[in-house]
């Protein structure tokens, strides 16, 4: 990522990639080949970045983030192409590298890793990982992850995987370094692990008022000082879920529906109270976490919370399939070509004033 004005933000899309084979709706291999479709439209309305999170579940398609955004890296040339997030608890940190590094190589300079444990757990049981070992999982691999991004030969030893001794990791990276974002649903000592790193960080904020996460912000600048790294060219992001139509009132009719089907779905396995309309409507007000709307009021949000958190990049979180493709297709040109814009020139107009 280049270095940003204080006028300038990155916007981008993050996704999950979600399907409903089993409930007659899009298939996994239809999704799949959605998600290029919309890579080269967010390319074609401006936008910067476009993220896919790892899961392995039934109602997502997204088990393999870097095959996806490779295929799109063949017909793109210039938008950023990253996971949302890598769950590298339960992957092999030196086939992570390898497979972003193969992305970078194709996409010629592109690639981002964002790095994070996960919020479901299937890949634990799948990929043979006991969950008792969450964290220390994590913080092995990442050590790992970024000991193989810095140096063409590693040696390291761990307790979760076999010992590398000066062994090389190919093919390298054409961005030196390959950018690894550190993603966290707001644990504080994942805010403080990415500053002390001096790693981008990602909060991926779903509920609640995005303001209570300027905490964690304070957190992880402070862990970059004390380490002894420019806050200054710290980055930060968020991802929020939202949708965007031309008018607000349609947005929020169109998303209500499919959001509540999956937040419910959700939290029938998790012991989460019912999702209601009022539950929607508090989370789609100005200060909620919801990004629904039209392209004025999403873009006077994203200016809200730029202003109360410090973002360099805001990703909007748009999946859902019961939702038809265009309806998503449409977001994402609307991003493009109405919020960016108008989020921009607030920015810049804020910036002339101080």
């Amino acid at each position: 990522m280049s270095d940003l004005t204080t006028s300038q933000m990155e916007i981008g899309i993050s996704t999950f990639l979600e399907a409903a084979p089993r409930a007659g709706g899009v298939t996994h291999a239809e999704r799949l080949r959605q998600a290029v479709e919309e890579i080269n439209l967010s390319e074609q309305v401006g936008l910067d970045v476009y993220a896919i999170g790892e899961h392995h579940r039934a109602d997502y398609a997204s088990s393999a983030p870097a095959v996806i955004l490779a295929a799109a890296a063949a017909t793109t040339k210039r938008i950023r192409l990253s996971s949302a997030v890598t769950v590298l608890s339960s992957d092999d940190p030196v086939r992570v590298y390898q497979a972003f590094s193969t992305l970078d190589g194709l996409s010629n300079g592109r690639a981002e890793i964002m790095a994070g444990r996960g919020s479901f757990i299937e890949s634990f049981p799948l990929f043979g990982y006991n969950l008792d070992h969450y964290d220390s999982l994590f913080d092995e691999k990442l050590e790992l992850l970024l000991a193989i991004r810095d140096s063409e030969k590693v040696s390291w030893r761990g307790g979760h995987r076999p010992a590398i001794k000066n062994l090389g990791v190919y093919p390298r990276a054409v961005q030196e370094p390959l950018p690894v974002w550190i993603g966290t649903g707001g644990n504080p000592e994942s805010a403080v692990r990415a500053g002390t790193l001096g790693l981008p960080v990602v909060f991926a904020i779903i509920g609640g008022m995005p303001e209570r996460f300027a905490p964690l912000v304070t957190l992880y600048k402070e862990a970059a000082a004390k380490a002894g790294h420019d806050v200054s060219k710290l980055q930060i992001s968020t991802h929020s879920h939202g949708f965007i139509s031309d008018t607000t009132e349609k947005a929020a009719d169109l998303f209500y529906p499919s959001t509540a089907a999956q937040m419910n779905t959700i939290g029938r396995e998790r012991g989460w109270p019912p999702y209601t309309r009022d539950s929607f409507d508090a989370a789609r007000s100005l200060r909620g976490a919801l990004y629904v709307g039209d392209p004025e009021y999403v873009a006077e949000k994203i200016v809200l919370l730029r202003q109360n958190l410090g973002l360099t990049r805001f990703l909007l979180h748009v999946d859902v399939s019961t939702l038809p493709h265009r309806e998503l297709l449409r977001t994402i040109e609307l991003l493009g070509t109405k919020v960016a814009p108008i989020v921009h020139k607030e920015l810049a107009r804020q910036a002339a004033q101080k």
